[in-house]
């Protein structure tokens, strides 16, 4: 079975419990654009490259198509697809008016200079200026992708349609602006923007554990991926307290691509403290910051693989997809699973671990923080307004306790797990639009 068929299984399975006919599942799956380009660029060196990328516009049900754009080597079609497909249900489920889409280059940005990467995002804008825009496809950050990337394609993007729609104010520019989110502050972008993915993933954390009535605090958590999201997540989960000035969770374990730390008994790791190292020494593990204090204790260095089986109460899995499977679900300790990366457990794997009392806080509910903060930027583009941080985060505070309450009614109602219960809110959305 292919990521993409995997994944709108999940759909099937929802339809499924509402009794709902084929025929009006059919014209939600499958993509009502494709598309496949090559993208040449001249190289540092006089040579040429092509590569190639993708967009998949899954969905226009609910709103112009939106989803983030990945620079990596393992892009493709069939993941892109599926992307798409779950940015569909994602802004279901926290009831935002945009439909599903997702794209990507095939490269790995690491191995290129500053210049070779602004020519292949603009020759990528040039490829699919005429199927993306702000009424159309909003683009935003991804996997390897960042706000100065963003605005590159803005500018870009202003540039082709300045030519044709010659805008004559500066709140048509602004409006030009909006195809894509995630840019930087200054051009159109929000401060709150960078943090609403782990800031909606802090959220939907703490309603979920209200819901099933925790109070012995604190929590051990293990997350898996610290970049962007991962990060600001660590950052809330470590300021969280309890009504009585307590700390809620406390974070033992941290990983990137590179390999992981675990904390000492009694210890936890300040996620500020081990970013600022990070960038420093350019791996978590080399960071083992505990208070105000960072050092290197190398006995206490694990994989990736074996963070995710550690004895925790929660395991964050905030990196790729695919990382929770049928080779280790057995060996997955952990009671919570807050899925922050997108697709980061496989179909059976999540079935196993539902039917042994584990609680998976699907991905399209637990990181929808993002595509809510995008909607916000978004939303001032296209009305010419600036919020303050404050309210920014009033209304993700917002959102995501709806969503979240929704979905955890909808589970009780038909006796589902989580995931099931987010693509049923998903699909009773879609189907009444």
């Amino acid at each position: 079975m292919s990521m993409f068929e995997e994944a709108t299984q999940q759909l099937w399975d929802a339809a499924k419990i509402l009794k709902l006919p084929a025929m009006d599942i059919e014209p939600l799956v499958i993509p009502e654009r494709t598309l496949e380009i090559t993208i040449p660029v001249t190289m540092d060196d006089g040579t040429k490259r092509i590569f190639n990328g993708y967009r998949i516009q899954h969905s226009s049900i609910l709103g112009p198509y939106k989803g983030g754009l990945r620079f990596h080597p393992q892009v493709d079609e069939d993941e892109a697809k599926s992307l798409a497909f779950w940015m569909t249900i994602k802004n279901a489920v926290v009831n935002v008016p945009f439909g599903g889409g997702k794209g990507g280059i095939s490269v790995d940005p690491k191995k290129l200079s500053q210049r070779e990467l602004e020519e292949l995002t603009r020759a990528y804008v040039r490829r699919v200026a005429d199927v993306i825009g702000p009424e159309t496809d909003v683009p935003a950050p991804d996997v390897n992708t960042n706000s100065q990337i963003m605005r590159w394609i803005a500018e870009e993007y202003i540039n082709i349609k300045s030519k044709i729609q010659n805008p004559k104010s500066k709140q048509e520019t602004n409006m030009l602006r909006a195809v894509v989110t995630g840019k930087p502050v200054d051009f159109g972008g929000h401060s709150g923007r960078e943090e609403a993915t782990g800031l909606g993933g802090s959220i939907v954390l703490e309603s979920i554990l209200k819901k099933i009535g925790k109070s012995k605090y604190p929590l051990t958590v293990a997350m898996q991926g610290f970049g962007n999201v991962g990060y600001f997540l660590a950052k809330y989960l470590y300021a969280a307290k309890t009504s009585d000035g307590k700390p809620m969770f406390k974070l033992v374990a941290l990983s990137d691509s590179k390999g992981g730390i675990t904390a000492f008994k009694g210890e936890a790791f300040n996620s500020e403290k081990v970013m600022e190292c990070k960038k420093e020494r350019g791996r978590v593990a080399n960071c083992y910051c505990v208070g105000g204090v960072c050092d290197l204790r190398a006995e206490q260095r694990i994989t990736n693989e074996e963070l995710l089986e550690l004895p925790v109460d929660i395991l964050i899995p905030a990196a790729l997809e695919g990382v929770i499977n049928m080779d280790n679900a057995r060996n997955i300790k952990a009671k919570i699973i807050l899925e922050m990366a997108n697709g980061p457990t496989t179909k059976d794997a999540a079935l196993y671990l539902d039917r042994h009392g584990k609680i998976v806080i699907p991905d399209v509910l637990a990181n929808s923080g993002g595509v809510t903060g995008s909607y916000f930027e978004w939303k001032q583009n296209m009305e010419g307004t600036n919020w303050s941080l404050t309210k920014y985060r009033k209304e993700l505070r917002n959102y995501m306790e709806t969503a979240t309450d929704s979905v955890s009614k909808t589970s009780k109602k038909y006796k589902c797990s989580l995931r099931t219960a987010a693509f049923i809110t998903a699909l009773k959305r879609l189907l009444k639009s």
